[in-house]
């Protein structure tokens, strides 16, 4: 492995190259930039930055942002010896990672069959899995029985949850709201732009696949009838922890909905809405359906506005706990009000404490860790949504919420300075890197990305892409954390279908899944023989390791806005591609696409 660590997907022309060169050398070193004939294409030396907590790693920088001309098989040569990994310049360098981020949604849809040509490989298609869930009742009795059929798999197993789709699905709506209102480039969302089923059918790609999620959240609702009427079931999966190198099975009958909670009712309240003020000029049905949801769950969850999820033992699922909703219903308050406009909501909306602010650290009180927003923690989406979407909220207020954005932007740009391996996330209080964190690094490079939508400043562009950077391979392991991309990349997570390490005849991961990331926790048996590591280095490409190699929805939402928002600056910042160029950018994306439209068993 080499010591020389950068992004191994490449850079876009005229963006920031950092490279982080590990060494205990005390004087900088020369560096050149060979191209694949070998000749120099840049020169320069290092700047010494010396012992790194985070990774344990004695660290230089090598800039080489002067270099602009496209190519590919570039190196980064460090005193002489040490080489890097080979990478590209071209504006159009993250299209495959966008199309592939995108594509992880449709590999881990429930209810239908993983098909060619979408698929991309027939290793990587098998049949419908959970038909059943069209017929589910509850864990505990409760009189009804629900078609919860559809939706994401959560993660490497087969539940599926409300909290945690709502992130998800907020986040891939708010990539549309942010390219529509901020005068960003649709090209890449718009219909026929991604591989999908439902590609040529008149609506934009990026709301088809989040449909294919927000159908089961209505689903969770509790029916017209029943004392809970209107609140959401909190999550959906099996029994016991299912067996790894397995097919999602069509029929499973130890598989039960989990008691409604408000956390879970306020996702459904807020998702719903966002849905409704999206979908009203596309499919007014549809978007009636999602606004009458949206108002049923607001209103359930005054009538109980503290059921907290429970954990039930027995395994078979995560318990995804809260006990602290304030933030749920700020975020569900602010996007009723995007979507209905009533002076009724504006007042709850001013009311909230979490008001006109915005986080640059989140978890509870022992336990701090430096991100806007997790699943936990949602009153930063609100705040996002209010700043994005034009709306009777006065201007005054909408510019505070921006400066705010704009400041957490800043905290993280002085993390990236601090970090030997310029990334926007740090220790938290506990002196950890958290389960995830890589969805951490990739939530606080939205708000980077945000922050430069709202101010054009380069700076918080840079800063995005840093922490792309590191997800590509910028980080101790000089590894990509995003498989198929990067010399070395994720090859074994831990996922029920892509399962090749535990038996052979299961497939290694298409390209586009996100790895958790280092956990210094070390959660795992697996990962639990790292003892001792520095925060970064808490890692392994293991199945087994499941604290550190799984893959989730609310991981690979933030990849996809984020490869998104990068391929949208190769576009619009860089000079205009050649169409060998954008030819050459989406190298690696066989598939081709039809007008065909499926729609889950039941549904639509």
């Amino acid at each position: 492995m080499p010591h020389v660590h950068l992004n191994q997907l490449g850079y876009l022309p005229r963006a920031s190259k950092i490279a982080i060169v590990q060494s205990t050398e005390r004087r900088a070193l020369p560096w050149q930039v060979v191209d694949s004939a070998g000749e120099v294409a840049a020169s320069g030396s290092t700047q010494v930055k010396g012992p790194d907590v985070d990774s344990g790693d004695e660290v230089h920088w090598a800039d080489f942002s002067a270099l602009t001309r496209e190519g590919e098989g570039y190196r980064l040569i460090v005193g002489g010896e040490q080489a890097s990994f080979p990478f590209r310049i071209a504006p159009r360098v993250y299209l495959p990672l966008q199309k592939a981020a995108f594509s992880y949604f449709y590999h881990n849809r429930s209810g239908t069959p993983i098909e060619i040509p979408w698929a991309g490989d027939w290793k990587w298609t098998h049949g419908p899995g959970h038909l059943s869930d069209a017929d589910v009742g509850c864990a505990a009795d409760c009189g009804y029985r629900l078609n919860a059929l559809g939706g994401w798999y959560d993660a490497g197993d087969h539940g599926k949850y409300v909290v945690n789709g709502g992130i998800s699905v907020w986040t891939l709506l708010n990539l549309y709201e942010r390219t529509r209102h901020l005068h960003g480039d649709t090209a890449a969302l718009d219909d026929g732009a991604l591989i999908m089923p439902e590609s040529q059918n008149g609506i934009p790609d990026v709301l088809d696949e989040a449909r294919w999620e927000i159908e089961f959240l209505l689903a969770m609702q509790v029916p017209p009838g029943h004392e809970k009427s209107g609140m959401a079931h909190h999550k959906l999966h099996d029994s016991a922890w299912s067996t790894l190198g397995r097919v999602p099975p069509e029929r499973w009958k130890e598989r039960y909905l989990h008691p409604p909670s408000t956390a879970a009712t306020l996702n459904l309240a807020a998702t719903a809405a966002q849905c409704f003020r999206l979908w009203r000029e596309l499919d007014a049905e549809f978007a009636e359906r999602c606004r009458v949801a949206a108002v049923r769950a607001w209103n359930a969850a005054q009538r109980f506005p503290a059921v907290y999820a429970v954990n039930y033992g027995g395994g078979g699922g995560g318990p995804y706990d809260d006990n602290d909703v304030s933030d749920e219903l700020y975020w569900a308050a602010c996007e009723l009000f995007l979507a209905l406009g009533t002076e009724e909501l504006l007042e709850v909306v001013r009311s909230s404490p979490h008001h006109l602010r915005f986080p640059t650290e989140t978890g509870h009180e022992r336990v701090k860790h430096h991100t806007s927003m997790t699943w936990q923690a949602t009153a930063a989406l609100g705040a996002i949504s209010l700043a994005v979407v034009p709306s009777s909220l006065p201007q005054a207020e909408v510019a505070q919420l921006r400066a705010a954005i704009a400041r957490a932007a800043d905290a993280y740009l002085a993390l990236i300075e601090q970090q030997g391996y310029r990334t926007p996330i740090a220790r938290g209080s506990n002196g950890h890197y958290p389960w995830g964190s890589n969805s951490l690094v990739a939530n606080n490079a939205i708000v980077l990305a945000l922050a430069h939508d709202f101010t054009r400043e380069q700076k918080y562009r840079e800063g995005a892409l840093e922490g792309l950077g590191y997800l590509l391979g910028r980080n101790p392991l000089s590894f990509s954390y995003v498989s198929g991309f990067g010399e070395l990349a994720l090859e074994n997570p831990h996922h029920r279908f892509w399962a090749h390490q535990k038996r052979s005849s299961f497939p290694h991961p298409p390209p586009g899944a996100l790895a958790g990331g280092p956990n210094s926790r070390l959660q795992d048996p697996t990962s639990g023989r790292l003892k001792g590591c520095a925060p970064q280095r808490c890692y392994v490409d293991h199945i087994d390791a499941w604290a550190v190699n799984e893959v989730a929805i609310n991981w690979n939402a933030p990849l996809a806005w984020i490869a998104t928002f990068a391929d949208e600056r190769g576009r619009v910042d860089e000079p205009a591609a050649s169409a060998q160029e954008a030819a050459a950018g989406a190298k690696g994306v066989i598939v081709s696409r039809s007008s065909t439209s499926y729609a889950p068993p039941g549904r639509r």
